[in-house]
């Protein structure tokens, strides 16, 4: 298994004018369904995870005809998934946008209230204050 590298600067300041995620950044939470409506539901699941030494080309050319595209890179950039095609993208690309992605994408204040408080919280409030 090869290590995955960061990437480079230049990378990066390609990734942030990629419009695959231009795209993912607009359209990310607009769709809690997209998962059943993507063209990948109807291609076995290896298409998308080739191994290292495999083009990943076919997957890449069916995603870039599935009208989810955008929703479905948001998605695999908000859990930070590594692995396998996702919105039209490879690994190595997805590395760069997580960069771009982190510095664009503000933590969402719902999911923080949602967790609860932070846990730092928490702790301050088992401790007696006297």
């Amino acid at each position: 298994m090869t290590r995955a590298r960061m990437p480079r600067p230049h990378e990066v300041a390609a990734a942030r004018r990629d419009p695959r995620l231009l795209r993912a950044l607009r359209e990310r939470r607009q769709d809690d369904a997209w998962r059943t409506r993507g063209t990948c539901q109807s291609v076995d699941p290896e298409t998308f995870f080739p191994a290292p030494n495999e083009p990943a080309d076919a997957a890449v050319a069916l995603c870039r005809s599935c009208d989810v595209q955008g929703s479905c890179l948001a998605w695999a950039l908000e859990v930070g998934d590594c692995h396998g095609v996702w919105g039209g993208t490879t690994p190595r690309e997805r590395r760069a946008m997580l960069v771009a992605w982190r510095n664009e994408v503000q933590p969402d204040p719902d999911a923080a209230d949602e967790a609860g408080p932070p846990v730092r919280d928490q702790l301050l409030a088992l401790v007696p204050l006297s």
